[in-house]
């Protein structure tokens, strides 16, 4: 599914997504990553909502974020609150929702200028 035409917005954007794979920068990535606006954090370790840690969301905390979007695969997964302690502590807002309505609402928030991440599994 194409989310994207050319557009002036600066930055990542994530210009398409298939179940598995995202296209980012005309490259299409097939593994988990996180990404925002200025950073591509390629090969994030999780495949899936039930392999994430808590360690695993450390990397999104010093990426000056507003929010943080959690795309967890085909459908939504609420991992155990535990796991998400570190963001919810570091005053980060998180959104977990299945993976495409993760890139959608990603690219909204970008184009409104938010600082945000989307971390997206991709099993």
């Amino acid at each position: 599914m194409k989310f994207t035409q050319e557009t002036d917005i600066q930055g990542n954007l994530i210009q398409a997504y298939r179940p598995g794979a995202v296209v980012i920068g005309g490259r299409t990535l097939e593994h988990s990553l996180v990404v925002t606006r200025e950073r591509l954090i390629e090969a994030w370790r999780p495949r899936t909502a039930q392999e994430l840690a808590a360690n695993d969301l450390h990397c999104l905390l010093d990426l000056d974020l507003e929010v943080a979007l959690l795309g967890t695969g085909a459908t939504q997964i609420f991992p155990a609150p535990a796991t998400l302690r570190p963001i919810i502590e570091h005053g980060i807002g998180l959104e977990v929702m299945d993976t495409a309505a993760a890139c959608r609402t990603y690219n909204i928030l970008i184009a409104e200028g938010r600082r945000v991440a989307a971390a997206l599994l991709m099993p």
